[in-house]
């Protein structure tokens, strides 16, 4: 919630009576944390990778040839999304296998693209 002192009353009344939803507001770097999350997701590539590990746990040369491109850029996208807590690894042997993260963020995301796909393709999937 804001640290600063409580908004009293602002310059211009309006009848709305905002003052106690703005006591109420998060911290501007709550607001920050939200933006760099949406950050990560304005590659379309990017959101296809997170998508497919939403759904399962893949290795990048998989990866690399459901969506095919090449294993580097796969790890580029695989980066940024584990910086962004969107994703986990786990390493067995020499090989790493990443997955969405299990936090609300990543389920958040995952539901909201899965939501846009079904209004901009309606009828195609009819998933539930």
């Amino acid at each position: 919630m804001i640290n600063d002192n409580t908004v009293n009353s602002l310059p211009h009344d309006h009848g709305q009576a905002i003052e106690n939803e703005l006591s109420n507001m998060p911290a501007a770097d709550s607001f920050q944390t939200v933006a760099d999350i949406f950050k990560q997701l304005g590659d379309g590539s990017r959101i296809r990778i997170f998508w497919i590990l939403c759904h399962c746990e893949e290795c990048v040369i998989n990866l690399s040839a459901m969506v095919n491109m090449s294993s580097p850029a796969i790890s580029h996208h695989l980066k940024l999304l584990k910086s962004a807590e969107l994703i986990t690894s786990r390493r067995d042997g020499k090989e790493v296998y990443y997955t969405a993260a299990r936090n609300q963020e990543a389920q958040a995301l995952h539901h909201m693209i899965e939501h846009m796909l079904k209004i901009a393709c309606p009828g195609l999937d009819e998933r539930a």
